[in-house]
């Protein structure tokens, strides 16, 4: 029975381990993900472990899946696609908002130094800190709260992402982005763009990427007006 049980684990690890083969090569890498470390991260990191049992047989899907208290797991190419606008190279330490399932922690984990993820739904910010401590996962550092106003304490950062969307830019985060930097986060209310800001000597310089679906960003987020320059044009 031990052997028998041993070799299913095989048989489905060999079998995930093919489903993600096939979805960085047929959602990622086909829709122009070029960065080869990114590319390596989203083949190697199980994205099923992240979810309910009773979704594994879909985590490789091309689409978000839900995880339980009204949040997703973000579709595959969009957290693809928001690491590579980062840039990483290994040496950075990140501030990721919204911790969620931790898959996109885990991605952002094997890419940098040092990961700092907030996460206010306790529920899920302890479920993804245990799934990331049992996947090996030692430079991965979660706090439950709400990440409006980042972790200031480990500031500044060399990239913010944010897995939720508010409906302005949080000026905290900005001001815990190292000069040289950059923050990938979804803004708007029920439909986004993803904006890309880099932090220069020169002063910030926002980007609009592409149109993306994200929860909204709740806490603090919510009691902020957003600016004339956050609205969407």
């Amino acid at each position: 029975m031990i052997f028998m049980t041993a070799s299913k684990h095989q048989d489905d690890d060999a079998r995930f381990a093919a489903l993600r083969k096939s979805m960085v090569a047929e959602q990622i890498k086909a829709r122009g993900i070029t960065d080869p470390r990114v590319l390596e991260a989203m083949e190697k990191v199980p994205r099923h472990k992240f979810l309910p049992p009773h979704l594994w047989e879909e985590a490789y899907d091309d689409g978000p899946l839900p995880i339980g208290y009204g949040q997703t797991i973000s579709q595959p190419y969009v957290v693809a696609y928001m690491t590579e606008q980062l840039q990483l190279t290994g040496t950075e330490k990140v501030l990721e908002i919204g911790t969620g399932s931790g898959y996109q922690t885990a991605i952002l984990a094997e890419l940098a130094k040092e990961v700092y993820s907030i996460e206010i739904v306790p529920e899920l910010g302890h479920r993804a800190a245990r799934i990331l401590k049992e996947l090996g996962y030692t430079n991965v550092h979660v706090r439950i709260g709400d990440g409006y106003r980042g972790w200031p304490e480990e500031a500044p950062f060399d990239a913010i992402l944010l897995a939720a969307a508010p409906d302005h830019i949080p000026q905290p985060l900005l001001d815990q982005l190292k000069e040289g930097g950059r923050m990938i986060l979804p803004v708007g209310e029920f439909y986004q763009d993803l904006v890309l800001i880099r932090k220069t000597e020169e002063g910030i310089i926002k980007e609009s990427k592409i149109p993306v679906r994200f929860v909204p960003m709740r806490g603090e987020a919510e009691k902020h007006p957003k600016s004339s320059s956050d609205k969407k044009r």
